[in-house]
């Protein structure tokens, strides 16, 4: 009989590798922004907004793969098996041309965005040099994430902690010797941390590639034999996809105009928003592991035909994130000095952030639902309506930022609450889309 519920055991055996997988990951920018704090201000703050810039155009690809996974979710929960293996490589020929086509429009249009949005000169400067470097990790990470869809799309996320940890590795090997110039290689400073990260990515895909060979059943899943291109199939895809594609782009844009409009208010306030942006993952990808499993065991129940389990598992991903994001909260809260001086030696650095670190912590009450029911809502498959839902969102949340940061000029602290005005407003639109929306029985 098909399972129709799932235990907390089996929830956290799904969700444990996916989170460790995300905290290994979240320590790609911990690495580069404790290296950068032992450089300066301006670098540490640079890297703050060329970090997120590349962001906006990594999370177009990373919007791919969620659809990706959307659609290898249900064909597994459908046991069609064998489908799985056009889609992921459909996927993999689509994020190469992709990383192609943004690679070239970001290496020669970057410089000239900078230029005009970034106020301070030192900081447009070390940005562009980071940049540089960086994008060059397009071709690398935008193929990854459809290994990643694959292994969460098929719930075998114990795979994701080993490549995670490989890639953590690597970084911290590359930035000790890039950064800094160690074992006679040039002193790079923030562009060796950039050429770093995308070097690590180069080793995550390469480690995938390895694993799944040896130790995936490549026929059970269609692995086995490369397929032709096809439109149809990729027409299928983006008609999922397309809309998780518009909503990370849109959902990162307004995130990297946050940190513009700090900039504007001082190198020392964008280096605070960056240690707390970076103190912040921890707690970000602890939620999110909750929430991407949701997502996914949503997608497979919806396949097994059993929607109305739906809310049900909804709210019991919520009080285990619960259970797990707060008393981390609390520890960051009780003992800031302590988690702060693991990215930064500056002490007036460190209790300039302490402030800003309180409010994050407390924008996780209402984060860890809002960001549950999202994903659940995906993972109905329809994406379009979760599109809406995030626009929507970032609407407001984009008016609360201009006025409190622009127009008021807040402490930067206070401008932290921004995150949760966009989680009260995503919480309640979610919610009143599961409760009376139409999702059940949707097919994709």
């Amino acid at each position: 009989m098909p399972q129709t519920t799932y235990t907390n055991r089996q929830i956290w055996h799904i969700a444990y590798p996916i989170l460790i997988s995300l905290i290994m990951e979240q320590m790609i920018g911990m690495t580069d922004t404790a290296f950068l704090g032992r450089v300066g201000e301006v670098e540490l703050g640079a890297s703050a907004i060329a970090g997120v810039f590349y962001m906006v155009i990594f999370m177009v690809a990373f919007g791919f793969s969620i659809g990706t996974q959307i659609l290898i979710a249900r064909r597994n929960g459908e046991e069609n098996y064998r489908e799985i293996g056009r889609l992921f490589y459909h996927g993999i020929y689509f994020q190469v041309g992709l990383a192609a086509v943004m690679f070239v429009l970001s290496y020669f249009l970057s410089p000239l965005i900078l230029e005009r949005i970034i106020a301070s000169p030192d900081v447009c400067r070390a940005a562009e040099s980071y940049l540089h470097w960086r994008v060059f990790g397009a071709f690398f990470s935008f193929s990854a994430v459809i290994f990643r869809a694959f292994f969460l799309g098929t719930v075998q996320t114990k795979t994701l902690t080993l490549n995670s940890v490989v890639m953590v590795l690597s970084n911290v090997v590359f930035n000790y010797l890039l950064i800094f110039g160690n074992l006679g290689l040039p002193e790079m400073g923030i562009a060796g941390a950039a050429l770093g990260s995308s070097l690590a990515e180069g080793v995550s895909l390469l480690f995938f590639i390895v694993y799944t060979r040896r130790r995936i059943d490549l026929r059970k899943y269609g692995l086995d034999r490369v397929p032709r291109f096809c439109s149809d199939v990729l027409r299928r895809m983006l008609s999922v996809s397309l809309w998780t594609m518009i909503q990370n782009f849109f959902s990162l844009a307004t995130w990297f105009l946050f940190f513009l409009y700090i900039e504007h208010l001082g190198e020392r306030a964008l280096a605070v928003t960056n240690i707390v942006r970076s103190a912040s993952g921890l707690l970000f990808m602890v939620m999110m592991a909750f929430a991407s499993t949701c997502g996914s065991l949503t997608s497979n129940l919806i396949g097994r035909g059993h929607s109305a389990e739906v809310p049900k598992l909804i709210r019991q991903h919520i009080r285990l994130a619960y259970l797990f994001v707060l008393p981390l909260a609390l520890l960051f809260a009780l003992f800031p000095h302590l988690i702060l001086s693991i990215y930064t030696d500056m002490a007036d650095l460190r209790q300039a952030a302490v402030p800003s670190l309180w409010v994050m912590c407390a924008t996780y009450l209402v984060l860890i639902p809002a960001n549950v029911y999202f994903q659940s809502v995906s993972g109905t498959g329809n994406t379009r309506t979760a599109l809406c839902l995030e626009l929507s969102s970032l609407t407001i949340y984009t008016a609360y930022i201009t006025w409190i940061i622009l127009f008021l000029r807040l402490d930067v602290a206070l401008c932290w609450s921004a995150d949760i005005v966009y989680g009260i407003f995503i919480l309640l639109f979610c919610w009143l889309y599961i409760r009376y929306g139409r999702w059940v029985g949707k097919e994709i």
